[in-house]
């Protein structure tokens, strides 16, 4: 049974050795002044009513606790239950996040965000935002990512936000990335950089995780209702890790739960092959933050593959390195082709059908419920539906559907 951990970060935006802030003198002011803003918010009750009721009654929080019958029927094992953030508006996790920046946005008296995406749903979700409380918004896009998720494209651009396609690097997330801090750099004073993963420099790792730690706390409330006693073990993917530190936190402390975040192992073990960094990666600097990074020899970001475009990304979240190094949670990878199966089987035996992303905990899940008694509780983060990865799946099989 793993140890109970302390509570992080600290003033520093520490997870022990992990986080901080690795950024121009520029962006010091911004961060600061975000760092402040938050922690304002976070004691202020009218903040948090709004936050409550944007979750509520926009998002349409909370999202149900599934028992998944026949998924634990093909396992043979333990009970398998699906966290839907799937049923959230936007179909994933992400608006979770969103909400809370947008919130915070509004509240600095910026008038502009941006954001970066890779599957779309953090670009989708921060179109919404915008929409929602009248804020300009420009989401930053690698060119094969617009191009594995055109529908989601359209999307943002439906809601009045401009896309722009970054076609330098590998024309992925890690490249959005760079150009959306080079936008922050040049416009700070009247901009709000809304990061859609727990990266990036402090107060970003904590303050993602905290507006995603509504999936754990929920997940656990549920769990005791339906149960009557916690799950054995948690699971979810993890690439930048915004869903699974969502999920994770309210758990750490329960030292009987099981926590397991799968990465993308994509084609193979070998360098550019997969983005599973905390099984290959080492601690490195990225994106203005320490943590496990996937690095060539020389020291320089490796290039990434994964089926799945939001978990194509070469970094980590730092809290996820954290509690690598701890033990408290356990990392593990799922590659292409089992992420595939994984999609078909849960859209044929649930009717429910994975984002690319979430497939990667459902093999998981079900391999980790194979092990299980019966009388186990195996709760999976069903962390976005899958309609932005038809195409992609489509393609992948030779089939023709635009």
């Amino acid at each position: 049974m793993p140890a109970a951990i302390p509570d992080v970060p600290d003033v520093h935006g520490r997870f022990g050795p992990y986080g901080g802030r690795f950024v121009p003198e520029t962006l010091m002011y911004a961060l600061r002044q975000l760092t402040e803003h938050y922690a304002r918010a976070q004691e202020d009750p009218e903040f948090q009513r709004q936050l409550h009721y944007y979750l509520k009654q926009y998002v349409g929080r909370p999202s149900p606790l599934y028992f998944a019958e026949r998924l634990t029927r093909e396992a043979g094992g333990a009970r398998i239950f699906l966290k839907r953030e799937d049923l959230n508006h936007t179909g994933a996790h992400k608006i979770n996040n969103c909400i809370g920046q947008a919130l915070l946005t509004k509240r600095m008296g910026k008038p502009r965000i941006i954001a970066e995406t890779g599957a779309g749903q953090h670009g989708v979700a921060s179109a919404t935002a915008a929409a929602l409380f009248g804020l300009e918004c420009q989401v930053y896009m690698g060119e094969e990512d617009v191009r594995r998720q055109k529908l989601n494209v359209f999307k943002m651009r439906a809601m009045g936000t401009t896309v722009i396609t970054v076609r330098s690097g590998s024309r992925t997330l890690r490249d959005a990335i760079n150009e959306a801090m080079r936008d922050w750099m040049a416009t700070v004073q009247h901009t709000h950089y809304i990061i859609g993963s727990v990266v990036g420099p402090h107060p970003f790792p904590m303050m993602v995780r905290d507006f995603q730690s509504v999936i754990g706390r929920e997940a656990r409330e549920q769990c005791l209702e339906q149960v009557g006693r916690l799950p054995d073990v948690v699971i979810a993917c993890v690439g930048g890790g915004s869903n699974a530190a969502g999920m994770f936190h309210p758990f750490i402390q329960d030292t009987s739960v099981q926590l397991v975040g799968v990465e993308a192992g994509g084609r193979g073990s070998s360098q550019g092959q997969h983005a599973a960094t905390l099984s290959h990666g080492a601690p490195g600097v990225l994106h203005g933050s320490f943590s496990y990074v996937l690095q060539d020899s020389d020291g320089q970001t490796a290039p990434v593959h994964s089926i799945s475009a939001g978990l194509d990304y070469p970094g980590v979240g730092p809290e996820h390195s954290y509690w690598k190094d701890s033990g408290r949670v356990r990392y593990t990878s799922v590659d292409d082709a089992e992420a595939l199966k994984g999609f078909d089987l849960c859209s044929r035996l649930e009717g429910i059908l994975p984002a690319l992303e979430t497939a990667h905990a459902v093999v998981e899940g079900m391999r980790v419920a194979a092990k299980r008694a019966h009388d186990d509780v195996v709760i999976i983060c069903f962390s976005g539906r899958g309609d932005k990865d038809c195409f992609e799946v489509a393609e992948l099989r030779g089939e023709d559907i635009s």
